[in-house]
């Protein structure tokens, strides 16, 4: 199986047709593709998580 097979079909999924699919730069396609940036927490959020797993005195 070539090594395109999977990037192509991944494209064909997005409703990129094969010649545009082609005709991208590597950085356009790592645009297309890669995972958007995961939000940093609220304040709330880490106050939460804080509470909910403290850190443990590590004496005894």
């Amino acid at each position: 199986m070539s090594a395109w097979a999977a990037p192509l079909r991944l494209a064909l999924s997005l409703g990129l047709p094969p010649d545009a699919f082609w005709r991208l730069s590597l950085k356009e396609w790592r645009a297309l593709t890669e995972a958007p940036a995961a939000p940093a927490p609220s304040r709330a959020d880490l106050s939460a998580l804080i509470a909910r797993y403290p850190d443990e005195d590590p004496t005894p």
